[in-house]
């Protein structure tokens, strides 16, 4: 069994799922081969072959041991079916700075206490966490081993085109370090690994252990860091995901200095216009991001920004999705206003907000919003949903808070829009279209204005669970007519 890339616990996998690459195993990978350590800079395929060049990349990438708690570890059970008193997990990384500095995957060092580095030469010696960050899958650990270590050169991930070919170097299974190649199969792959995914997409070779090695480009630059796979097996499929060596080393560079500023916040949450929406909206076209939450006392609710609002771009270029208008916020400069185009009350708006520094420990990184298709059945008159007030009786029946307000789901219906939605009893419904709601009387009738406009959906706003609260409030689209 291996982990989720969603919950970063054991579990088992469904028959296709993402699946984070560290390997586990009862006992230690065997030893590399034997290779001198060369200290010689990285060489370009105008001096050296293939081979060449890849026997001067080797002695930077490296095994990551690690003992994790078996609660956290991909393999939850030793062979005896008995929970072991820890597992051992293996992937992979590689030397960026000549002092001994390795970057690898998030995941590769969440849950886990003890850390061990296996060079190319068969050199085993102890590593320490350095830095890890919360909002991006990225970690960096540390060895010292007396004398400086070749690193290797970061490339522009952003120059990389649909068809390049790339080469990964990694612990695959935990057999020892292999190199695979492949093209780039796709590019800004979205993963839901964050609300910032831009993911590379690769028919290289990538299975698990080799979470946290380097993807190159033929020059033997890294473009990436090798993280996960889509497969309907336990095994590499061909298709395999890299994170971008541009949002890498931004993260790294802010680990490796943590008194630089943090990145740039606004503290909104965005989800992406689908067509459900525009229709609910009265837009003329699917455009933009629409706003689910907006932190209270952050930039963006000091500058006026409404849940509700549809953000159409950040200055004058539209994003190519809500993801990218995120990673734009975070790449803008602190302190600094940016403006943002706005579609409210049936027209385009502007706004200046200004960017401020992330805050400490506030992380958004599991809340992703997943929406599918409905499919077409009858609807009826209530939409499936049974609503009530949030007395004191029910309050106290689902667990929620004395200062929520909204109104209840107290039952959905099998095979419903709702049910489908994942809408389910205990939910508290804040805002239905562009109005809060208080009582169960004030959502039907906006239910009922819907159908009265023709509309097909009805838009939702969601309160988030009593046990997930960091997930923030999420907009959800209901069909009210088959139209």
């Amino acid at each position: 069994m291996f982990q989720s890339i969603f919950r970063l616990v054991a579990g088992t996998l469904a028959s296709i799922g993402v699946i984070l690459l560290v390997r586990t195993s009862p006992a230690m990978a065997q030893q590399m081969p034997t290779m001198q350590l060369d200290l010689t800079p990285t060489l370009t395929p105008t001096q050296a072959s293939d081979s060449e060049l890849i026997r001067k990349l080797l002695p930077s990438v490296v095994t990551i041991n690690t003992r994790r708690d078996p609660t956290r570890s991909a393999s939850g059970q030793n062979a005896a079916n008995t929970s072991p008193e820890f597992t051992r997990a293996i992937a992979s990384g590689f030397v960026i700075d000549p002092s001994g500095v390795i970057a690898t995957c998030g995941h590769v060092v969440r849950g886990a206490w003890q850390f061990d580095v296996t060079f190319a030469d068969g050199t085993i010696v102890p590593a320490h966490v350095l830095n890890a960050s919360g909002l991006i899958d990225v970690a960096l650990i540390k060895v010292d081993v007396g004398h400086k270590l070749p690193a290797l050169h970061w490339g522009d991930s952003d120059e990389l085109e649909i068809g390049d070919s790339v080469f990964t170097i990694g612990n695959a299974l935990g057999v020892g370090i292999a190199v695979t190649g492949g093209i780039v199969s796709a590019l800004n792959r979205d993963i839901m690994d964050s609300p910032y995914d831009d993911f590379i997409q690769t028919d290289a070779a990538i299975n698990h252990g080799n979470s946290g090695g380097p993807l190159f480009n033929l020059k033997g630059e890294v473009v990436g860091i090798d993280s996960d796979i889509i497969s309907s097996t336990t095994s590499w499929s061909g298709v395999g995901f890299a994170m971008p060596s541009r949002a890498a080393r931004t993260v790294i560079g802010e680990l490796m200095n943590p008194d630089e500023p943090r990145p740039g916040w606004i503290g909104v949450k965005l989800q992406p216009v689908t067509s459900e929406m525009r229709e609910a909206l009265g837009m003329e076209r699917v455009e933009g991001s629409i706003v689910a939450n907006v932190v209270s006392g952050g930039p963006a609710a000091e500058a006026g920004l409404r849940v509700g609002d549809i953000v159409l771009h950040l200055g004058t270029a539209p994003p190519t999705d809500h993801r990218a208008l995120l990673r734009a916020i975070l790449a803008a400069p602190t302190g600094q206003p940016i403006t943002l185009a706005l579609w409210r009350d049936g027209k385009e708006q502007s706004l200046e907000v200004t960017v401020k520094q992330w805050p400490i420990g506030r992380w958004d990184a599991l809340d992703v919003p997943v929406t599918k298709p409905p499919p077409q059945r009858q609807i009826p008159p209530d939409l499936g949903i049974a609503l009530a007030a949030l007395d004191g009786a029910n309050r106290a029946r689902f667990g929620l808070a004395l200062n929520q307000t909204g109104v209840l789901v107290t039952e959905v219906a099998a095979n419903t829009d709702a049910a489908d939605q994942g809408l389910a009893p205990g939910d508290v419904i804040l805002r239905v279209q562009d109005k809060t709601v208080s009582t169960a009387a004030e959502a039907r009738a906006a239910f009922a204005k819907a159908r009265v406009e023709n509309r097909q959906f009805v838009l939702i706003l969601i309160a988030p669970k009593a046990h997930d609260e960091k997930a923030g409030p999420k907009w959800i689209t209901l069909r009210v007519t088959n139209g």
